[in-house]
């Protein structure tokens, strides 16, 4: 069987795959922080409103896409809408490519934390401790190891192909994740003070919800959590039957990720007002080191009080090992497919992502400043990818697009005309308003000029030059690309 005519074995083996790469880092070390930081039980209403008007209309976009087309990212914009858009995907694989090199440097760190909590090192650990730890090992050339250590497993998972390699992984990595959620959450709520955190976690305060920014905090994070709009979605879907369902499978996905961050949140909530009660809410918003101060710096400390702590933590850096992991090879998959698309080989095309992913990943490892801005650009990045594809679908036709390619065959759950409002109104409606956000605060945050400075880490010029720049690129080598894509097509 050809690499293009493999299929995933089943639709659970479809649905854990495409779990596997929602459920990550994000669900677990960032969700917390941003809810806290939001409120808690305001920003979960509106982070649950944001799953069906942003993420899952976009799941189901990227479902169709990738069905209809069987390419990779671009290839699929270029057959869907016109060989001129293969650019607009070009962008899409890129963006998410960008954060895999990054996102590699924190698989690293989670394995090297659940060594730590294995071999006993939380024993006797205070905040501040803890936060030297963390400090001492991403300062030194550690994170180097367990990176390429990361991406030559991932690698080696995407080279066994799609059934023995993305299927079985996740077959063991998602059921694992939630087993291990479930597990840690029965156990923190024996803790005295645990229900206190539940009760900060789902107690919503209405009155908040007039505050535009836990409105947009949302947004953000139901993109980056769901996996909506980065382009894996449509590359697991070219290896879906041709009989499979699309609107079914992409609610599953959405609310199976929606669950995992509220059993992470659930965890995390009830573990720090357990074990800190007096300020737990400020310690839930802290950020730290590319807004991993919780997770590494934070939790560590608390986990080295608790009664069987040390069993505890390492349980939880294995859970967090195993959803960054399950992400991470989600991605090297999407650069793969789109190198197979051009005519490589499997085995030839993961040779090299796996090469120019390790290399390109090694600043991120040695320099938290580049990691900082590289998390900063291509995570707002995804905003951009989003509205990709809402074009792609709005340029096909939005119902000629539901008709034909969301409820043509095996579509066992019908989606109505409301999917068509979302991505032709609904979506293009928040993309403006959370730029503009963006600009606003921008603008009158940053010192004068600054804002626009590309040298600066979180500013916009270093976003806007980024992103031109590549979008340059993929325009000037568009017809070249997409000829050699249609050339392996005949």
């Amino acid at each position: 069987m050809t690499n293009q005519q493999e299929t995933f074995s089943s639709r659970w083996g479809l649905l854990l795959a495409a779990l596997g790469m929602a459920v990550g880092t994000g669900n677990i070390w960032r969700f917390p922080r941003i809810a806290a930081q939001n409120g808690g039980g305001e920003f979960l209403l509106v982070w649950i409103l944001f799953l069906f008007t942003w993420s899952i209309p976009l799941l189901i976009a990227e479902f169709a896409i990738g069905k209809h087309t069987r390419k990779g990212n671009i290839g699929a914009f270029g057959t869907l809408i016109g060989a001129k858009f293969g650019w607009m995907g070009g962008f899409v694989a890129f963006c998410t490519v960008a954060i895999m090199f990054y996102y590699a440097v924190v698989t690293g760190w989670c394995l090297k934390y659940f060594f730590l909590a294995v071999g006993g090192a939380f024993s006797g650990l205070n905040p501040e401790t803890s936060k030297n730890m963390f400090s001492v090992f991403v300062e030194s050339t550690e994170p180097v190891v367990y990176h390429v250590i990361v991406f030559a497993l991932a690698s080696f998972v995407i080279y066994r192909g799609v059934t023995r390699g993305l299927e079985t992984a996740n077959k063991i990595l998602l059921p694992g994740i939630f087993a291990i959620l479930i597990f840690s959450i029965i156990w923190v709520l024996t803790e005295d003070g645990a229900l206190k955190g539940l009760e900060f976690f789902f107690h919503p305060d209405l009155d908040a919800l007039a505050d535009y920014k836990i409105w947009l905090e949302a947004l953000t994070q139901s993109a980056w959590s769901t996996g909506a709009g980065w382009g894996l979605i449509m590359t697991y879907a070219v290896y879906m039957k041709q009989k499979e369902d699309i609107g079914l499978n992409s609610f599953i996905v959405g609310f199976g990720d929606n669950s995992a961050s509220l059993l992470a949140g659930m965890v995390i909530f009830a573990t720090v007002f357990a074990l800190m009660p007096s300020n737990a809410a400020e310690l839930l918003q802290s950020s730290g080191r590319a807004s991993t101060g919780l997770t590494f710096e934070w939790l560590p400390a608390l986990f080295s009080t608790m009664p069987g702590g040390r069993i505890f933590a390492a349980f939880f850096f294995l859970a967090l090992f195993m959803a960054a992991f399950s992400s991470l090879i989600s991605m090297l998959e999407l650069a793969v497919r789109n190198l197979i698309d051009t005519g490589l080989a499997r085995s030839r095309a993961i040779l090299y992502v796996g090469s120019i992913g390790t290399l390109c990943g090694l600043p991120s490892a040695l320099n938290s400043s580049f990691f900082e801005n590289q998390d900063w650009v291509w995570g707002v990045g995804l905003m951009l990818s989003g509205i990709f594809v809402a074009f792609a679908v709005i340029k096909y036709g939005a119902e000629k697009f539901r008709k034909e390619l969301v409820n043509g065959e095996g579509a066992d759950l019908q989606i109505g005309k409301w999917f068509s409002v979302v991505i032709c109104v609904l979506i293009p409606l928040q993309f403006v308003a959370m730029i503009s956000w963006w600009f606003y605060q921008a603008i009158t945050n940053f010192a004068k000029d600054d804002w626009w400075n590309p040298m600066s880490v979180y500013s916009v010029g270093t976003c806007i030059v980024q992103w031109l720049f590549i979008i340059i690129v993929f325009m000037l080598f568009n017809k070249k690309i997409m000829s050699r894509i249609l050339k392996k097509d005949g």
